[in-house]
């Protein structure tokens, strides 16, 4: 009996340091490669806590093996953006002036009843109050609201075109805009796309571009010389 809880207590205290290397997400914030390997994790250590007999490393090190593969996981799909679109997939424009999107809604396998679900958990309850919703890639509906203030330009919304030197091509669907077009913003602001971190444009048009942090090993280089 004791060898038992002393197991199911090892096991309990990996399991929590391993969703903590992981990363502080509610399950309804997780991607689907953090889901899945929730799942497996709980799977394999149930293992060993309901069969005794089971070697106790049995259990421990596939844990371990799957922590290891998804922060890799996770490093390769920020430094590869085409890496993390084939495992998370895209944010997808559903709502559009108060239409719905069919084609977009169907793709996504999403019933109507669904959509208006998750419109009644945002606190909207008619689509003319919806200027745009879009399922982020965790699966939730985000949603921006009609506003009464005449100081908030009506429907602007930020939209990410650049992420790390890399153009979003989802983005510019999305402002109804091309690839060659941010370009031609980018050179008139006199920056490299190479050199920006994060290129945001608003559906009203405002762009605000923060660039890469430098490297302070370059700093200290160019200072010396």
């Amino acid at each position: 009996m004791l060898t038992t809880i002393l197991r199911t207590l090892f096991l309990y205290i990996t399991i929590l340091l391993a969703i903590r290397l992981m990363g502080k997400r509610q399950i309804g914030d997780m991607q689907t490669s953090e889901l899945v390997i929730t799942l497996l994790i709980s799977d394999i250590a149930s293992i060993p806590m309901e069969n005794p007999g089971k070697p106790l490393m049995g259990g421990f090190i596939p844990i371990c093996l799957l922590v290891v593969c998804e922060i890799l996981l996770s490093i390769l799909m920020i430094k590869n953006k085409k890496i993390r679109r084939v495992v998370c997939g895209k944010p997808i424009v559903v709502i559009e002036n108060g239409k719905i999107c069919q084609t977009e809604l169907k793709m996504l396998r999403m019933s109507i009843e669904d959509l208006f679900e998750q419109l009644r958990q945002n606190e909207v309850f008619s689509l003319d109050d919806v200027i745009y919703g879009i399922v982020e890639t965790n699966g939730k509906l985000s949603i921006l609201k009609k506003e009464n203030n005449p100081q908030i330009p009506q429907g602007d919304m930020d939209v990410i075109v650049v992420s790390d030197g890399e153009i979003s091509n989802s983005s510019c669907t999305l402002l109804k805009t091309t690839t060659e077009d941010i370009k031609k913003t980018i050179k008139k602001k006199h920056k490299n796309i190479k050199d920006i971190f994060l290129m945001t444009e608003s559906t009203g048009g405002t762009v605000k571009i923060t660039e890469k942090e430098k490297n302070d090993k370059k700093n200290k280089k160019g200072k010396s010389n």
